[in-house]
């Protein structure tokens, strides 16, 4: 199979795909050649001329999307979501026009060759070390991550907590979400209301996503929206009534009063804890695969708080089972389904099991986390007893 050099010397830029590494001979020899190399992301949008809400961030980059998806729909305005989401964002050119928003989850993958991408409003969620096996270490990922914001103008919007913000380059207005700290955020949680710009939208309480995490995603879309001019009634009615994405603490259903709970695309340690936190009752966690080169000393210390048992799966089971040592008990498995028996065996009425397995997928499942999360819904659907949600 050919490694594409060859094809250089009639090529004037290279267009990547997000899972070609760094060190592709290709893209080695395009650098030494002085030839261009764009993502996809950075090429549709060139070719498009709809706005363009970007989100990313290390967690919560799908719900946030999908929840900005389902306001648009509730201001009954064309949107198409796309990006790391998985539909590819030059797939839409010819498809749709000027007057669709392109909400476009944005991977560091993808970010880290742009060089111009502009969109008119970009949403930093949080930055936790992820992908470092790719990047190398975390500055390299943040930097990534931040190229969002670089070659914003001032006629567009950038949405983040503050301490985000500050991170962030570009000459974007700053609209800036608070959880209550009182700094004059345009959106905030004051007194358990959301307000924004000192309006109360509705009660915190009214928003249907479970977690502390998830209501701070939720201000992010939110603020997002109303910049965009959304209505505020079509921002409360999608919070009000979004429940979420598939494998990301999904409830699929209860056995004898245990609950199960899918949060496959938890591929990071930050994503887990942050899930870890999201539940008041006791948990017996699934966890493992591929470690990405992260450290779960911070793992293991949150899970001390709240996990009975841990059954881990996966390359770096060991390494998980190291950091837990002393704090949670643990258990290896060969397999997820395994894993799942044995977590049904220990868990009691009342508790829940949670597949949250801060590591990517694919050194058991090929077709990535959602394959992960799916294969745990059907067994968890054969246990005794099983009743859906």
């Amino acid at each position: 199979m050919s490694d594409g050099v060859e094809e250089l010397e009639r090529a004037r830029a290279v267009v990547r795909s997000p899972g070609v590494p760094n060190d592709a001979a290709v893209l080695v020899a395009a650098r030494a050649a002085g030839i261009p190399i764009y993502s996809e992301l950075e090429l549709g949008w060139r070719m498009l001329e709809s706005p363009f809400v970007a989100v990313t961030g290390t967690n919560g980059k799908t719900t946030t999307v999908e929840l900005l998806s389902e306001i648009w729909r509730a201001a009954s305005r064309e949107a198409v979501v796309a990006g790391n989401i998985g539909t590819a964002v030059s797939s839409l050119v010819g498809q749709i026009g000027p007057e669709t928003t392109v909400i476009c989850e944005a991977s560091s993958f993808q970010l880290e060759d742009s060089v111009a991408f502009d969109p008119e409003v970009a949403v930093l969620l949080n930055i936790e070390p992820d992908h470092l096996d790719r990047h190398g270490d975390f500055d390299s990922y943040r930097k990534a991550k931040l190229k969002l914001f670089a070659f914003q103008d001032e006629d567009d919007f950038a949405v983040g907590r503050a301490e985000m913000l500050a991170l962030a380059g570009g000459h974007a207005r700053r609209v800036t979400v608070d959880l209550g700290v009182d700094n004059g955020a345009e959106l905030e949680l004051r007194d358990g209301l959301i307000c924004w710009n000192g309006t109360a939208l509705l009660a915190a309480s009214e928003v249907r996503l479970r977690g502390a995490h998830n209501l701070e995603n939720a201000l992010c879309a939110a603020a997002a929206a109303l910049s965009s001019g959304i209505p505020g009634e079509a921002v409360v009615a999608a919070l009000r009534s979004f429940a979420g994405v598939e494998h990301r603490l999904e409830e699929i259903g209860s056995s004898e009063g245990v609950l199960w709970v899918n949060d496959s695309k938890a591929t990071n340690v930050a994503s887990t804890i942050v899930a870890l936190a999201a539940f008041e009752q006791p948990l017996v966690l699934i966890a493992g695969g591929e470690a990405k080169g992260q450290q779960f000393a911070a793992l293991a210390q949150a899970a001390a708080a709240s996990v009975s048992a841990a059954f881990l799966i996966g390359a770096d089971a060991e390494q998980i089972a190291s950091s837990f040592e002393g704090l949670v008990q643990t258990s290896r498995c060969r397999s997820l389904e395994e894993a799942v028996a044995a977590a049904a065996a220990v868990a009691v009425e009342g508790e829940i099991v949670l597949l949250s397995p801060a590591c990517a997928s694919f050194d058991q499942f090929p077709a990535g986390f959602e394959q992960r999360g799916e294969e745990f819904r059907q067994m968890v659907q054969q246990l005794p007893g099983f009743l859906s949600i």
